[in-house]
């Protein structure tokens, strides 16, 4: 399918730049980046999406990432830079492409800048998605998923009809570990001390826009729509 016939993309709409989504966990990132790919019909890059593609496809990139990430390690950025700088360089990336959760310190930021330069792309475009911590806690202390199914459902947001049970297909609806308040405070706390750096680089840049993560997820995809379609 052509990038202008996807649904949602006019092909006046162009983005003709990378556009950065920063955020904590929770924050919505992966949603509304999935929402602006499709709007704008230009790829949504995930860097962990993209290492598990190429360790599942064998590639030399990630053979080298798969163990490192089986030992739980984070992949060193000179792996991920240069799995980043072939992806883009992929037909579908020329008229943009959407990031979620890359870059995420300042070295990383500067090479994409680099990056972005040499492939004759304009500035990105950076959008911080705010949300105050506590709310975070609750949006992710209250996940819940079905053991079956895998649905996601919340007790405080998108509760079941019956507690503890899937409404689909009646499995039970189970915590995640990862999902525990002492693992999301320390996940929150290192997000915070890593990404405070990032933000302020980009604000000094002038690239920096901020949307409302508190809002209903509607609601900030039309905040996000908005900003965008007015970058320079």
């Amino acid at each position: 399918m052509a990038t202008s016939e996807v649904a949602g993309a006019r092909p006046h709409e162009k983005l003709h730049r990378a556009v950065i989504l920063l955020g904590p966990p929770g924050a919505g990132k992966g949603t509304q980046a999935k929402e602006l790919a499709r709007k704008y019909g230009v790829p949504h890059l995930s860097t962990g999406d993209m290492l598990r593609e190429s360790i599942a496809k064998g590639t030399s990139l990630g053979e080298q990432a798969k163990p490192i990430m089986a030992r739980g390690e984070l992949v060193p950025d000179s792996l991920v830079l240069k799995m980043v700088a072939q992806r883009i360089e992929e037909p579908d990336c020329a008229n943009g492409f959407v990031f979620d959760g890359f870059p995420r310190t300042v070295a990383q930021a500067q090479y994409l800048g680099q990056m972005l330069r040499e492939h004759g792309f304009r500035k990105p475009f950076v959008v911080h998605l705010v949300i105050d911590f506590a709310l975070l806690m609750k949006r992710l202390t209250g996940r819940r998923v079905c053991k079956v199914g895998g649905e996601i459902y919340n007790i405080y947001d998108k509760p079941p009809k019956a507690a503890g049970v899937c409404d689909n297909d009646g499995g039970e609806l189970i915590q995640r570990p990862d999902d525990s308040a002492e693992v999301i405070g320390q996940r929150l706390e290192a997000y915070g001390k890593q990404t405070a750096p990032l933000v302020a680089y980009y604000k000094r840049l002038g690239l920096l826009h901020e949307v409302d993560a508190a809002k209903r997820v509607e609601e900030v995809k039309r905040q996000l729509f908005e900003v965008v379609r007015g970058a320079k």
